[in-house]
């Protein structure tokens, strides 16, 4: 019989988006390594990419606790004049209005952690009996949202016999978005106190890179493990041919102040006027939510829409055929403090996709040591642009010459083995 783990996160589908995929993935392999987990999920979460086809990888057995959650957002809302939000809005507004910087200020110094703080308390109230009646003795936070887990924490508190693992997607105090939020000095004492609390009061930190386990270390955290993101075999299409004889640049998320390789942008310009054939070939295909600041950018340096393709969030099983139709995939890493350890699953699936990688970001990093290690491509500093230069002059020279990949895929970073190595550390604890 498998034993029980509640899984409480913020993102399920129908929520589309990266951060839903680790452990909808987890979820989906776990019950083939003895563990049978329950998901505990907000009700009327307040996102706005939505991705139906993900529901099909949820076991069609599996238990999902649904509680309702109060967001704020609705005062963003009111103080921006908008009726709807997406994702990256909040800090494209802060840096425009007199109201877009005065929700940036009231959502760095009143909702801490974050806004979902107001679905803390109830779920705590809601869950302490759901452990007792289901036996449940491990249970999984998982953020951001951070203050999912300070969910855990008052379970763990109230139940001390229970294991907690407090898994991070991103960094906490240190994430590069609170740079954004115009913290008080105060504001940044509550969010150290609180990610010191989970710290001391977990069973087991859990993150996706070894330079966040190093930075959760250096920040007092015990007991941390790295399990990175991945691909599913199950999501990967088998390989086509292409009769597209443009050079597609794709690059399929979100884009906005945080993740906006300027010099990249200006660099395919240069290559348009400098090359004739290269600007004939070259499309730059973005797929995913754009800020209107990195959009309008793009279209200033490229002189106008003739070499951009530019698509809304599409479905993630729908991606793929994007990625396929491509020359070569971007991959676009924040240039922040903790960039280092950012390795988004995005990687994972151009890894299992054999297409060549584009990467912008530290060219010491995680990501980086990946690439190198399986060639998978190029990568080059968002700041040096005569790096950039020669990366996408290396690219572009094999694709006229139809050059095929030679990248090293493994299955190292299949979702169903990343689960298993997850299923060995719940048994240990």
């Amino acid at each position: 019989m498998n034993r029980k783990v509640l899984i409480i996160t913020y993102y399920w589908p129908p929520s589309g988006g990266g951060g839903v995929q680790r452990w909808l993935k987890f979820a989906k392999y776990l019950p083939e390594f003895g563990w049978e987990p329950i998901i505990f999920t907000p009700e009327n979460p307040d996102f706005d990419q939505k991705d139906e086809s993900l529901l099909k990888d949820i076991p069609p057995d599996i238990e999902v606790l649904k509680f309702p959650i109060w967001e704020p957002y609705g005062i963003f809302k009111k103080l921006s004049g908008r009726k709807e939000l997406r994702q990256g809005q909040v800090l494209d507004e802060g840096k425009t209005t007199f109201f877009g910087k005065l929700a940036i200020w009231v959502r760095g110094n009143l909702f801490i952690p974050d806004p979902r703080k107001f679905w803390v308390k109830p779920s705590v109230e809601y869950l302490d009996s759901i452990l007792k009646t289901n036996e449940i003795k491990t249970i999984i936070t998982t953020g951001p949202p951070h203050s999912v887990h300070l969910i855990g924490l008052n379970l763990r508190m109230k139940n001390p016999s229970i294991s907690w693992v407090a898994d991070f997607r991103d960094p906490w105090s240190s994430w590069d978005i609170l740079d954004k939020l115009r913290l008080s000095s105060w504001a940044r004492r509550q969010h150290r106190k609180l990610e010191s609390n989970v710290f001391k009061v977990s069973t087991k930190v859990l993150t996706v890179s070894e330079s966040w386990k190093e930075g959760f270390k250096s920040l007092g955290a015990r007991n941390v493990e790295v399990i990175t993101n991945g691909y599913d075999a199950d999501d990967i299409p088998e390989p086509r041919e292409t009769s597209d004889e443009k050079f597609r640049v794709c690059h399929a998320g979100m884009l906005n102040e945080l993740r906006n390789p300027t010099s990249l942008w200006q660099v395919l310009a240069d290559l348009t006027e400098e090359d004739p054939q290269f600007k004939s070939s070259l499309r730059i295909s973005l797929v995913g939510i754009l800020s209107r600041g990195v959009t309008e950018f793009i279209r200033g340096v490229m002189g106008g829409n003739e070499n951009l393709e530019l698509e809304g969030y599409v479905a993630h099983e729908e991606v793929f055929s994007r990625y396929n139709d491509s020359a070569v995939l971007l991959l676009i890493l924040n240039d922040s403090k903790n960039a280092s350890g950012h390795l988004p699953g995005k990687l994972f699936e151009y890894m299992a996709l054999g297409k060549p990688i584009l990467a912008i970001g530290d060219t010491n990093g995680d990501a980086a040591r990946i690439i190198k290690e399986y060639n998978l491509g190029e990568i080059a500093n968002p700041n040096d642009s005569k790096a950039i230069k020669s990366c996408i002059q290396s690219i572009y020279a094999k694709w006229k010459n139809g050059d095929v990949s030679d990248s090293k895929p493994t299955d190292h970073f299949d979702r169903r083995n990343l689960t298993a190595k997850l299923a060995r550390l719940l048994n240990e604890l």
